[in-house]
């Protein structure tokens, strides 16, 4: 992977991609200014039971995007900021479940762009640094960094937008934009802690903007001759009007020369949504991810959980990884009324053409249920292109 995803997803994709790759760096005066990011383009053919094919061309689980940000070392400390642009490569006059703009409820040509990074750091090796302003949230962020869809389209595929959804609901919750501040300690041999204070959740029912978001990590990076790795624990709640949401997860990567393995699980109440529409197969794919947040947007409290394991393993003297990744993700209303499950397979190849130009070939086959509702399967084959500056 290119270490400057970064400026396409997250500044903290910094910290953990694959490999390295600088991206434009201009010398200006005190200021180091860095200018990255990337352009994808997929087409995607979208089977789903029960209704005809779909053929899509859009963007990946990583919108296009351009991000500047420069750092400079002032009065002993470190100062940066970021600023991130995304949008997509679909013109968003696509629907799975219709027949075009209409359907879609939004005209061609209605892409558009949105600012995810807006935010300052400031600190020092000898005490860990502060962020303040909008970056992607600490609970469930290392399960997304590590999900090799982010160079493809995922097994959850949304039309018309800025971005598929990747495994998103398919296991790992969304961990979303946030206003924050995050305090993260030094790293003391490998090992780092981070907590953060985050805008609260208001939805229609569960408005309740007077108690904030609580997240927090704790990261174990090592390395022992060939074999590197990381292990992780993340948490998170909020008082909302009728309950409580919280949920932590757990997770490991390890890799030995051209192989990696990664496993992961979270657990949590009200982390997520069972709400859909009886019959639409595609809405009770996507939604069992909380497409408002990382917290439902019901007033039902839901109990949920899921996670996913994954292989990859890089051909020598050819460099093209091959991936082999399998997740679920379970969401039940308390009065365990309605329940929300998806299961899915994902196969990938990713051909690195030059040092910034990757080609990518996926097949996810997703199966959905819903309490009341027939299995739907969702079989997605994606073949595209994402190039990183």
């Amino acid at each position: 992977m290119n270490k400057k995803l970064g400026l396409a997803v997250a500044g903290a994709l910094l910290a953990v991609a694959s490999s390295a790759q600088a991206g434009i760096t201009i010398p200006a005066g005190d200021w180091t200014v860095d200018l990255g990011g990337n352009v994808n383009a997929f087409y995607s053919n979208v089977k789903t039971t029960g209704s005809t094919s779909n053929n899509q061309i859009g963007t990946g689980l990583l919108p296009a995007a351009i991000g500047i940000g420069a750092k400079s070392r002032q009065n002993d400390l470190d100062v940066a900021f970021q600023f991130t642009f995304f949008t997509g490569t679909s013109s968003g006059g696509n629907t799975l479940n219709g027949s075009g703009a209409a359907a879609a409820g939004k005209a061609l040509d209605s892409n558009t762009l949105n600012i995810r990074q807006a935010f300052v750091t400031v600190g020092d090796a000898s005490w860990g640094s502060i962020k303040a302003g909008r970056d992607l949230g600490v609970f469930g962020s290392d399960a997304i960094l590590s999900d090799m869809t982010l160079l493809g389209t995922g097994g959850n595929y949304t039309p018309g937008g800025s971005s598929t959804l990747g495994r998103i609901g398919q296991g790992y919750i969304y961990a979303d934009w946030w206003g924050q501040f995050a305090y993260t300690t030094p790293n003391w041999n490998g090992f780092q802690v981070t907590g953060a204070v985050m805008e609260p959740v208001a939805t229609a029912t569960q408005t309740n903007t007077g108690d904030l978001m609580w997240q927090g990590k704790v990261t174990y990076d090592f390395a022992a001759n060939d074999v590197t790795g990381r292990v992780w624990v993340s948490g998170t709640t909020q008082k909302l009007v009728s309950y409580t949401a919280e949920g932590f997860d757990v997770g490991a990567k390890v890799s030995y020369q051209g192989a990696q393995l990664v496993g992961y699980y979270y657990e949590g109440d009200g982390l997520s949504s069972v709400a859909a529409t009886s019959g639409n197969a595609y809405a009770r794919n996507v939604l069992l991810g909380a497409l408002n947040g990382s917290l439902s947007g019901t007033a039902t409290k839901t109990k949920d959980s899921g996670g996913y394991v994954q292989a990859t393993y890089v051909i020598p003297g050819v460099g093209t990884k091959l991936g082999l990744s399998w997740g679920e993700s379970n969401s039940t209303e308390a009065t365990g009324s309605n329940q929300n499950s998806t299961d899915t397979w994902i196969v990938g190849a990713y051909h690195p053409l030059t040092k910034s130009l990757n080609l990518v070939a996926e097949y996810s086959k997703a199966t959905n249920s819903y309490t009341g509702a027939a299995d739907v399967d969702v079989k997605t084959t994606s073949l595209g292109a994402i190039m990183f500056f």
